[in-house]
């Protein structure tokens, strides 16, 4: 596993032993981020279910500013730990050691992001329980990326957040949502 582009490109990454942790693919990465956008400058990122933190890492070797990178096995946020102090981008990250959704519900009063990046155990969430949360710490015209199996039947929208794009690979689907003020809140306001 290595970093696709950016400053950092061509950088292996760690991954941690056993099969705990499920990271995203390179060619999965790379599709995510042609749709995105190759260039993230100044983009402030989530990276739930951060694993290796591969995602969160691509990011900032893409040019943004600052990512959250939010873990709750310990083994494993040691291996992230290792991977961004390689790469050298410990001043730009906050590691919480803790679940996505206790996670989710801090972050709600604390700040806003740019781009959320959710790569969650397909038995262990559903991206209609993330969709909500998710939305809580986006900030207008944010984007979300949510990985999930492929049998798993994802909403257009919820609220604000609305899918724009849909990518497939094998059993992982890629669905892409964005938070629009031209659709109603959750109680009829406009975010």
């Amino acid at each position: 596993m290595r970093i696709i582009a950016g400053s950092a490109r061509g950088r292996r990454l760690a991954v941690p032993r056993g099969d705990a942790v499920r990271p995203t693919a390179d060619r999965v990465r790379e599709t995510i981020f042609n749709v995105l956008g190759q260039w993230l400058d100044g983009e402030r990122v989530l990276d739930l279910y951060a694993g290796t933190g591969s995602l969160g890492l691509e990011a900032l070797s893409r040019g943004a500013a600052h990512a959250v990178f939010v873990e709750r096995d310990r083994d494993t946020a040691a291996v992230l730990s290792q991977n961004i102090r390689a790469l050298g981008f410990g001043p730009a990250t906050t590691v919480l050691l803790q679940p996505a959704d206790r996670a989710l519900r801090r972050l709600a009063g604390e700040e806003k992001f740019t781009l959320v990046f959710a790569d969650a155990p397909y038995a262990a969430a559903t991206v209609a329980s993330l969709l909500v949360p998710v939305a809580a710490v986006l900030r207008t015209g944010g984007r979300a990326v949510l990985e999930h199996g492929r049998r798993e039947a994802v909403p257009e929208r919820e609220g604000a957040l609305v899918r724009w794009d849909e990518r497939r690979f094998g059993d992982t689907v890629a669905s892409f949502y964005r938070l629009d003020p031209v659709f109603p809140g959750p109680a009829g306001e406009i975010p």
